[in-house]
């Protein structure tokens, strides 16, 4: 969708990504903030801790493709670049990501579905 979104051949490439992560860390905030704002009926800035998509990331078996000394941080930046790497690629519309984190009254539940559905339609 992006042009300047680098194509990979695997998951592993995607969640080792710093740059991605970048951006991802960008627009995960800003997915969680339209979540709670639709959540509560009011405007609401925030930023998801590390610990709920390091969390996320485990819950889903996602952990696997990363080294095993990886700290939590890392684990979330790992989340952060899938996600945002399968919206560039419009494969999850933001709506669609809105939708699947105000589902759940748990944020890392909301977050693991999430990851869950975006390795399922990157298809690797």
């Amino acid at each position: 969708m992006y042009t300047f979104t680098p194509h990979f051949d695997n998951l592993k490439q995607i969640l080792s990504n710093h740059k991605l992560a970048a951006l991802g860390d960008a627009y995960v905030n800003f997915l969680y903030s339209l979540a709670i704002s639709k959540k509560s009926g009011e405007p609401t800035g925030t930023k998801v801790d590390s610990r709920i998509l390091a969390e996320a990331l485990k819950k889903t078996g996602l952990r696997e493709y990363l080294p095993s000394r990886t700290d939590r941080h890392k684990q979330a930046d790992a989340a952060e670049a899938l996600i945002v790497y399968t919206w560039l690629k419009g494969l999850i519309t933001l709506e669609e990501a809105v939708k699947t984190l105000e589902e759940y009254r748990d944020e890392t539940e909301g977050f693991s579905n999430l990851l869950i559905l975006a390795k399922k339609k990157l298809n690797l």
